[in-house]
């Protein structure tokens, strides 16, 4: 995995470039400011006389959409733009047709483009449609959230929710080119940057204990929008995602020590119906701690362990218990019940992703239900 001293290696405002490795659907992930005013040309430059039907939503739009309609109508790229209501509630079979049928009556065809201009929510939207659209168009990902640049935008998930849990339904669709601007972060709510920052801590957990090390000092820049600190914190997000993405496309092994944090946080969002309460980032920021925990009862890591990943997630405000969500009480039952829906079971049984240590994260297939459900009673009534 690459490790910090990498990303630091360049050191201007010029765009960073960070290259997933695919064979013939490989790509490049831009990084830097003001990378929106240029996007048409960056589009037209690498991939062609594409026409290009925008889909963002309502809260991107009023700040973005004006000058990404500009920047592909500069370039005869603009066929449409699609805008759609915000947040997770999207990501739904209800919102997915009527998406598909409007990108359908722009005429769009297999090789023109259908750009996501948003959060993970759009992006894995918008790649989904993208990804059964006459068969498979191509897309772009233009992320304007901490979460979307650092993990979901790149690596080709796409999908989204239904009851039973979240992104069940959907396909492995790579996208074409990211271009991730590092400026539209700075109209992002205070909670939403925060919520986007548990994926990059998440890279230093798993398997970069120097990058873990250096967030614990930088984090501080990453909020204050410090160029450099910043695109050296996306970069080094992004080398570490395409690192393992380009070994395990599809998740067959490696590529799961992605979803650190994500077996518990996914089983919080369902509970809390994917609303408000709970943001994506937030619930993986719980379910990281409660990883660690889960880890140091198993005897796996060293004790004090948890304690430091929990110290750091708290100073940067993000919630780190279950009591931490507003609203109610959990069920351990039930939270077991929405982990058995999760797409990394097998054969019944519960796969997690535990830890010997920071930057020392690995995949576990022998977890038994009941070992969760003591735990989670422990942690609920802590």
């Amino acid at each position: 995995m690459p490790t910090l001293a990498h990303s630091m290696a360049a050191t201007t405002r010029a765009a960073r470039t960070v290259h997933v490795p695919l064979g013939g659907r490989a790509y490049d992930v831009l990084i830097g400011p003001d990378l929106l005013a240029e996007a048409g040309r960056l589009v037209a430059g690498r991939l062609g006389k594409a026409r290009c039907g925008i889909v963002t939503d309502e809260n991107v739009a009023k700040h973005y959409l004006p000058l990404m309609e500009a920047s592909l109508r500069a370039e005869g790229r603009h066929k449409g733009s699609i805008v759609l209501p915000a947040g997770e509630p999207s990501k739904s079979f209800g919102a997915l047709a009527p998406l598909c049928e409007r990108l359908l009556e722009m005429g769009l065809e297999r090789g023109d483009l259908v750009i996501a201009l948003g959060g993970g929510v759009i992006g894995d939207l918008a790649g989904f449609a993208a990804g059964i659209l006459r068969r498979g168009v191509r897309f772009v990902q233009i992320p304007t959230s901490l979460l979307a640049q650092v993990d979901s935008s790149v690596g080709g998930k796409t999908g989204i929710n239904t009851s039973q849990g979240k992104n069940l339904i959907g396909v492995f669709h790579q996208p074409a080119l990211v271009i991730a601007d590092t400026d539209a972060l700075k109209t992002l709510p205070a909670r939403e940057m925060r919520a986007g920052y548990a994926e990059v801590v998440k890279y230093g957990l798993l398997g970069d204990a120097g990058f873990f090390a250096w967030l614990e000092k930088a984090h501080e820049g990453i909020f204050s929008f410090d160029h450099e600190t910043l695109a050296t914190a996306i970069e080094t997000s992004v080398k570490a995602k395409a690192a393992i993405v380009a070994r395990d496309e599809h998740e067959t092994g490696e590529r799961a020590l992605l979803n650190l944090g994500h077996t518990f946080g996914h089983a919080l969002e369902a509970w809390t119906g994917y609303s408000d309460r709970l943001l994506h980032g937030e619930g993986v920021a719980i379910g990281i701690c409660l990883a660690f925990r889960f880890s140091e009862s198993l005897g796996l890591c060293p004790k004090g362990t948890a304690e430091r990943v929990v110290r750091h997630i708290e100073a940067v405000g993000l919630p780190t218990r279950i009591a931490d969500i507003p609203g109610g009480t959990a069920d351990a039952d039930e939270l077991v019940r929405l982990m058995g829906q999760d797409k990394k079971v097998r054969d019944g049984r519960l796969t997690f992703i535990l830890a010997r240590g920071i930057g020392e994260a690995f995949i576990s297939h022998d977890i038994e239900a009941k070992q969760v459900r003591e735990f989670l009673t422990r942690e609920i009534a802590a």
